[in-house]
């Protein structure tokens, strides 16, 4: 059961990963739009729309980062899945699932 608790919290860093890009994603439109908006302020340096661009642009580099963090995690997540599959096939034998589905059918008969 200790393999079954490190999956499960590797499962747990790949939904903490995806929470965090979901987060990180939504304040890169923010930047975005803010920076749109200082542009369209007649008073607003030129300066500070290229500051609010910069800001947007190390947020996407950070962006970039843990989408390809969470590209590896969840691969080697996916494998892990199969793996267990083919084991499961494996162990698996038709005539315990045939006869699971056989006692399904008389009973609703």
């Amino acid at each position: 059961m200790a393999h079954r608790r490190v999956i499960q919290n590797y499962y747990n860093d790949i939904n903490n990963l995806a929470e965090i890009l979901t987060k990180l994603v939504s304040s890169y439109r923010l930047l975005i739009g803010g920076a749109d908006e200082l542009n369209k302020i007649a008073l607003s340096k030129k300066s500070e729309v290229k500051d609010a661009l910069k800001r947007a642009d190390n947020l996407g580099d950070i962006i970039d980062e843990a989408i390809k963090v969470l590209d590896d995690a969840s691969f080697s997540y996916m494998s892990y899945c199969k793996m267990k599959t083919e084991v499961m096939k494996c162990k698996l034998q038709i005539e315990y699932i045939e006869t699971e589905i056989d006692e399904d059918l008389k009973l609703k008969d």
